[in-house]
């Protein structure tokens, strides 16, 4: 089955996401420990939409 032009636009942004997090995990080293405290909290924020959007994709998107 062919994948539709949306489909390869979404995918690209999880290709975009998993390099934005390669990105952030070699950057660790250099980040000081209070830095690296608010990083992990806006991640932990995001990690909840993320959970989210595989919870609708799971179910069908309903």
């Amino acid at each position: 089955m062919a994948a539709t032009g949306e489909l390869i636009r979404l995918i690209n942004y999880v290709d975009d996401i998993v390099t934005t997090l390669r990105r952030i995990s070699a950057s660790i080293p250099t980040i000081e420990p209070e830095e690296r405290k608010r990083l992990a909290e806006h991640i932990r924020t995001a990690n909840s939409s993320f959970t989210a959007v595989l919870a609708q994709l799971e179910k069908g998107g309903q």
